[in-house]
């Protein structure tokens, strides 16, 4: 892989669930032609597709910047949706505030912080009530 940076930039729309995984099916594709490791890009496209899904259904859309070097996966995802009042409580397996909707399509069962920090090398939430929430997800590639 070169040694310059490729940026990425995904926009997530919002309560629309029909495009759920297109950020994350498009950077899975881009990763393979680099030829980065398979299990590598396991942990990208899960810990990316959990991201769009909480961004969708939580955040009410937003964006997802990804950074790519010879070293890592740096993925960024940015809301102004309600903000997370209690990220402790949110990182618990099973806890969710997911709409009926969601959960009718089979979404919200609490699982997505805790995917997304098991399947990256480092995970920080920024959040602020009434402001929104920043994710930020490394995955290293060595």
């Amino acid at each position: 892989m070169s040694e310059k940076a490729i940026s990425l930039h995904y926009e997530i729309d919002g309560n629309n669930f029909t495009v759920a995984g297109q950020a994350s099916s498009s950077i899975k594709k881009v990763l393979k032609q680099l030829g980065v490791a398979p299990e590598v890009i396991r942990k990208v496209a899960i810990s990316m597709y959990e991201g769009e899904i909480n961004t969708i259904i939580h955040g009410k859309g937003g964006v997802a910047d990804v950074t790519i070097s010879s070293e890592s996966i740096i993925i960024v995802f940015k809301d102004n949706g309600p903000g997370i009042p209690d990220i402790e409580k949110a990182m618990q397996s099973g806890f969710s505030t997911a709409s009926d909707e969601a959960r009718e399509l089979g979404f919200g069962a609490g699982m997505g912080l805790p995917n997304m920090k098991k399947y990256s090398d480092n995970m920080t939430i920024e959040s602020e009530v009434g402001k929104g929430t920043t994710v930020t997800l490394t995955v290293n590639l060595q």
